[in-house]
Formats: structure tokens, sequence, C-alpha cells
């Protein structure tokens, strides 16, 4: 069981059925669509395509985290993210930016954005501080060492309980802070220091991952698990990022985040009427 409503900045998201998250890359060099929609003109249309297509919700980076990636400056950053928010603020969704820096979630904040997507899970110094006293969401990620080094012999001793463990300390920390139970949204971190098994695991048992009714996203579109199973290069991944999807909300994901928006909302549909009937 999942919590009724996100809290989410202008925005109040309500969980009564999954909700789905759109990845809008505003990179030169993320994994699967580096530099597609680095131009502002670019990134904008593709957002409100991606509302068109269904999203609940758009995720926007401006710098890529997959492993081995090189850092930005915070100037950088911002550049590529502002103008984009400013095109999509008025889209309809709520606006999340995927950022670990606390002087970028200042500014995206107070340029209109709704969320802050952490992959440190707000470990980094003055990142709870940037959010504490907002009303934004925070989804909060966990990751095993940090992008440039992650993917090099990660290890565990039992990564289910020690992604929960982890997890369930920042929300003890975030909600010392201040931060209201319905503000947070967690992700276990699929590929973020974690091997092929290791996300499997954490997928086939993302129900006893969950506590305390927070909600849980699913973020695993196109990724390189999924490529393990498959032996397709990333745009040929639609198939298994959809089960893989269908998999986490059969386990109680409260929202996916993906590339594929229009056909996973598809999915996520015919799943809903395979769960609950369809009215004649």
């Amino acid at each position: 069981m999942t919590a009724a409503k996100l809290t989410c900045g202008r925005f109040e998201l309500k969980l009564e059925r999954p909700l789905v998250m759109g990845i809008l890359n505003v990179t030169p060099d993320s994994f699967s669509d580096g530099s597609k929609h680095l131009h502002t003109d670019a990134a904008i249309a593709h957002g409100l395509q991606m509302v068109s297509d269904g999203a609940d919700i758009i995720d926007i980076g401006a710098e890529s985290t997959r492993p081995g990636a090189q850092t930005v400056t915070p100037n950088e950053e911002l550049d590529r993210l502002l103008p984009v928010i400013e095109g999509l603020r008025d889209a309809g969704v709520p606006l999340s930016v995927d950022t670990f820096k606390p002087a970028t979630m200042c500014r995206v904040l107070d340029a209109g954005a709704d969320m802050i997507n952490d992959i440190y899970g707000f470990r980094q110094p003055g990142a709870i501080e940037a959010v504490a006293r907002r009303s934004c969401g925070l989804c909060v990620m966990h990751m095993q060492g940090e992008p440039r080094t992650m993917q090099t012999a990660p290890a565990y001793r039992d990564v289910v309980a020690e992604v929960k463990e982890f997890l369930s300390e920042r929300v003890a920390v975030l909600r010392q802070s201040g931060v209201e139970p319905s503000r947070i949204l967690l992700d276990p971190g699929f590929g973020f220091g974690k091997t092929a098994r290791h996300n499997y695991e954490l997928l086939r048992q993302l129900d006893k991952l969950q506590f305390d009714e927070y909600p849980w996203l699913v973020a695993l579109s196109r990724k390189t698990m999924i490529g393990h199973v498959t032996g397709k290069e990333p745009a040929q991944r639609l198939g298994g990022s959809l089960a893989g999807a269908l998999a986490g909300v059969a386990r109680g994901a409260a929202m996916v985040r993906v590339h594929d928006v229009a056909q996973t909302v598809d999915a996520i549909r015919v799943w809903q009427a395979v769960q609950n009937g369809v009215s004649e």
C-alpha cells in the first residue's frame, strides 16, 4: 500500500493509478538519447509531446549520470535547464529536475520546478537546506559510489536489505529536517552501483523494499539491465523496458520513469484493464 498523494510543488499528484514520468535529457552525452534534445526548442517540443502522449510529470536532466559520466559546472547545467523550465512551466504537469547540486536546486525551484530528483539522495552539503522549506517533491535515490566509478565491482551482502536501510535512513534525515512525508518519492536506483543480478533482485522484491507507505519510482527505461537480458542496444530496448515497467507496477510502483511515454501509457492501461476490468 502506498500513500494516496504526492505533494509536488504547484501540483498534488493522486496515486490512485501508476503514473508516468517522461525523461527529457538536455545533454550531449546521455546513454540513450544524448544530444537529441540538447537545443532548447527541441527539448521544449519533446516535453510538450510527452505531455500530449500522457506523461503525468516531466523529469528534466542537464547532466548525464551514466557510468563514467563527467560532471558539468552549475552554470552549464543552469544554462541548459532554465530556458526549458520556462518553456514548459505552463504545460499542465509538474516539472522535475534531475540534479544533485544544491545551487542548481535553488535556482530551478525559483524558476518554477516542482520536484528535485537527486541521485545522491540529498547527501551533498547544502542539499537538504536547499529543499527542506520548499513545497517541492523529493525523489530520493539509492546509489553505491558515484557516477564515474559506481559500476566498478559493486558488491552487497544483501542488496534488498541494504537499499532499504539506506533509504530509510535518508527519509529519517529528511523528516527530521521538516520535510513532510507527502513530498517524498523513493527510487531503488537501478543501474547505479549495481550488477544486473542486483537490479533484477531489487525489481523482483520491490514489494519488500516498501515501508511506511512511501511511494516508489521504477526507473529502468532502456538501461543496461534490459540490454543484459535482451542483447539489444538502448534504442532497441522498448519491449524490455515496457516489461520492466509493468513488473514494477505489478509489485507496487507508484510511478515509472521512461523514455517512451505513449507506449508505456498504453501498456499500463492494458495492465489496469486486466487487473480491474473494463466498462462495457
